[in-house]
């Protein structure tokens, strides 16, 4: 699979890392739809990049909590474009209190966004990516792998993604359609109300995590890299 001509999905992709894998994937050639919560937002963030990519960019309000905004997705996309090749589960949010202060709504929120969410995305997609022989990317976290204080919401959303991705790559890969999950460490985004500044350039850029996507579908179809964990290469901005 090559990257230019391809239609791809990418949920919460209007900032952050899904907004940098957007111009990643729009700078190769490919065919974009993004989606956000906010319908201004999101409006927004077309009307940006549409001047630089026509008949590239393509934008629609919609909550991945909801399956029915995500089949509507994929029915705009198909009315639009004509075929799906490549979804990508970014939307995600974080809530960090201890377990004794977390709330009922936090851990909902959490859980149906990172967890649900990518499972909502999958299913409405899943009968184009089995006529296109697509791809299905989550964005996943090293917070799936690692535990930590204040992360039960957060670590349980992203430990239970990565194994949801896993596992649905075993069922789909009968169909031809590859299945990865990208594992995040500390990433330079406005992610749990952080501003990015100087400061964060010793991080993961968003543009990377795009980059990386960019590779993957660009790889020889023989080889899947399944999970991938990518962390900055100095910790905490560390000099060599």
């Amino acid at each position: 699979m090559k990257t230019k001509g391809k239609t791809i999905l990418v949920t919460g992709g209007t900032k952050g890392i899904g907004l940098g894998i957007a111009k990643s994937l729009l700078s190769q050639g490919a065919k974009v739809a993004i989606t956000g919560r906010s319908k201004t937002g999101t409006a927004e963030v077309v009307a940006r990049l549409i001047e630089q990519y026509p008949n590239q960019i393509i934008g629609k309000a919609a909550d991945v909590r909801i399956y029915e905004d995500q089949r509507n997705v994929i029915k705009e996309i198909i009315s639009t474009w004509g075929r799906l090749d490549v979804a990508i589960a970014n939307a995600g949010i974080g809530h960090f209190e201890s377990v004794e202060d977390l709330s009922l709504s936090q851990w909902n929120d959490v859980i149906d966004i990172n967890l649900t969410g990518a499972f909502y995305t999958i299913k409405a997609s899943i009968e184009e990516l089995k006529k296109s022989k697509g791809y299905y990317i989550t964005i996943a976290s090293l917070a799936g792998t690692n535990f930590f204080a204040k992360g039960s919401a957060y670590n349980a959303s992203k430990f239970g993604l990565v194994g949801f991705t896993q596992a649905v790559m075993l069922d789909l890969r009968k169909y031809g359609i590859k299945v990865s999950t990208i594992m995040p460490g500390s990433v330079a985004t406005y992610f749990n109300d952080h501003v990015p500044s100087e400061q964060d350039a010793w991080k993961i850029q968003p543009e990377d995590i795009g980059q990386l996507i960019v590779d993957l579908l660009e790889m020889h179809p023989r080889t899947l890299p399944s999970k991938i964990e990518v962390r900055p290469s100095i910790p905490g901005g560390l000099k060599q």
